[in-house]
């Protein structure tokens, strides 16, 4: 008899190690593995460096508009004074035509950087223009600009400097 219940012991032993075995098994099954942690983790760093690059150009390009935009705004007084040297009285005309040439050459200069003039013609766009004064004149009507103090510009649509203008009541 004491054979019989050590072979029953013996036997119900192995049958709980089986069952204890087969529940690592499934808690391992469940779990996630050590690749597939190892794995997401990649997945999340390559994620988080593909939103670092996205994020520093945009952030590059911004830049190089307001870096450009400051470094013209610093420019357009000689721009300013280079138009008030045509529109003075010059006996030489080789000297003129030298002032006409380098003009010139800085509107081209700023075209291919993307500024471009702020029209002065038509209605007031507080948008694009600074009323610096009101007149009141019947060739003109209502909110009209009457006459221009000082150009603006602008790249694409950010204004650099606001045309100085005066309006009609």
């Amino acid at each position: 008899m004491a054979k019989k219940e050590k072979k029953q012991a013996a036997e119900e032993q192995e049958i709980a190690e089986v069952e204890q075995e087969e529940n690592q098994i499934t808690e391992t099954e469940n779990e996630p593995s050590e690749l597939d942690k190892l794995n997401d983790r990649l997945l999340r760093t390559m994620a988080e460096y593909d939103n670092y690059r996205k994020r520093t150009a945009r952030e590059r390009i911004e830049l190089e508009a307001d870096i450009t935009a400051k470094v013209i705004t610093g420019i357009l007084p000689v721009l300013d004074n280079l138009e008030r040297a045509l529109l003075a009285e010059c006996k030489d005309g080789n000297y003129k035509k030298g002032i006409e040439m380098i003009h010139g050459s800085f509107l081209e200069t700023l075209k291919n950087l993307g500024v471009s003039l702020i029209e002065t013609d038509g209605e007031f766009n507080p948008n694009y223009h600074q009323a610096v004064q009101k007149v009141s004149e019947a060739d003109f009507e209502s909110n009209q600009i009457t006459q221009t103090f000082q150009k603006g510009y602008k790249i694409g649509e950010k204004v650099i400097r606001f045309a100085m203008v005066a309006v009609n009541e």
